[in-house]
């Protein structure tokens, strides 16, 4: 009698945001039907991020606001939520989750993403806030109350949000930056300069090449909030919005290029430091650093919205392909993969989208296409005379034959 087959590790996700869940739907959808587990930090099933600071903010913020639908190609995943990795093992294939427990692999996917990034040397205070999950917009919410006093700390987008959001609930709110200007690394003096007067105008109060030095409490809980050569502001509310951190600790130790999130190829399978590739684990999300060919052959991590789903969606038709074991995995991987990276702001009534890289623009390469900048306007950003990327104020469907020139290299 022959003996049965051996049970294949399953493939296994870590990090169950956007990311993960994609990643798992184009598996699917490529065709394995093995097993697929998904490991997630929290407990909350997979849920849109960018709204948390914008529209669902401003009003209750819940799980049904913000949860992605159920589709039917991840009907038969197995969710494991509420786990963190806190440990991987390349050569055992095997995660160690905060519980102890090891999981078997047989392919690895690893969206595990970014966490904020906070002030070091302050003490923990209620009243003390950073927005990174649905928890800390929970927490946040419950305190944004007409006539608290916010200060917001970092003025990229999320700060700003933050900040309109705040207003707009009748807060008293003062940003925090150690910036000229906010938003100014991917938008240029000119356009940055431009909003920063309108959100002035809608009553934001900014304090531009500062920082913060202390916190002062009162029956401990948070008053205020000293900025650089002393002065004090005062305060109820403290939103730290300086940037993330990437959550690669649990990866340490096996050889892997962790010097910016993880390193990987255009095919998304991860690089070991060495210049090795792995064809059986890749990297999704905000933590990948791939070349986009679109722009250059130079490895980047891209924080835009679409970028977990694409890269997602890339990364298990890739893997998809090495699992069918049917001659179409180089295939695969030959394809060229070249996201459009975009994203989008809200703040008062300022519609902001942005295509393409405006971050990589030459000093100089930065201009006026069409409008002005006291209303509806579309600025382009060029490296090298070509255009890269390009940011509207109200001009949503301006943009469309930009975001084309910049898919096309024109």
């Amino acid at each position: 009698m022959a003996s049965a087959s051996p049970v294949r590790a399953p493939v296994l996700i870590v990090g169950a945001a956007m990311g993960g869940l994609r990643a798992a739907e184009a598996l699917r959808k490529s065709g394995y039907a093995g097993a697929l587990t998904v490991l997630g930090e929290e407990l909350h099933a997979p849920y849109n991020r960018p709204p948390l600071s914008k529209e669902v903010l401003s009003t209750e913020v819940t799980h049904a606001a913000v949860a992605f639908p159920s589709r039917a190609e991840t009907a038969d995943v197995t969710w494991m939520l509420g786990h963190r990795a806190v440990a991987f093992d390349i050569s055992a294939h095997t995660v160690t989750t905060d519980d102890g427990r090891n999981h078997d692999w047989s392919a690895l996917v690893i969206a595990t993403g970014l966490r904020a990034r906070r002030l070091p040397g302050l003490p923990e205070l209620p009243g003390r806030h950073a927005v990174r999950s649905l928890d800390d917009a929970m927490a946040l919410r419950k305190e944004l109350i007409p006539g608290a006093r916010v200060v917001v700390v970092g003025s990229g987008f999320l700060g700003c949000e933050l900040a309109a959001t705040a207003t707009r609930l009748g807060c008293v709110v003062t940003v925090v930056t150690s910036s000229v200007e906010p938003m100014i690394r991917p938008l240029g003096h000119m356009l940055a300069a431009a909003l920063r007067a309108r959100l002035e105008e809608e009553g934001v109060a900014f304090i531009t090449e500062s920082s913060v030095e202390s916190l002062t409490s009162h029956e401990g809980r948070l008053r205020g909030v000293v900025v650089a050569g002393g002065d004090l502001i005062h305060a109820d509310v403290m939103i730290e919005a300086i940037g993330s951190d990437c959550n690669t600790e649990w990866l340490e130790g096996n050889g892997l290029d962790l010097s910016d999130g993880v390193l990987a190829d255009n095919a998304l399978r991860v690089a070991l430091a060495d210049g090795g590739i792995l064809n059986d684990v890749y990297a999704v999300g905000d933590i990948a650093r791939f070349p986009n060919p679109m722009f250059d052959n130079v490895p980047r991590r891209i924080e835009h919205w679409n970028i977990p789903t694409d890269t997602g969606k890339r990364a298990g038709a890739v893997l998809g392909a090495r699992l069918a074991a049917d001659g179409s995995f180089e295939q695969a991987v030959a394809k060229p993969f070249a996201p459009m990276p975009s994203f989008w702001s809200n703040q008062f009534e300022l519609k902001l989208q942005a295509f393409g890289l405006p971050g990589l623009a030459d000093p100089d390469g930065i201009s006026i296409l069409e409008g002005d900048l006291d209303g509806n306007v579309a600025v382009g950003y060029h490296r090298n005379g070509r255009l890269i990327g390009v940011v509207g104020v109200g001009l949503k469907a301006a943009l469309l034959p930009y975001r084309q020139q910049i898919a096309a290299g024109s």
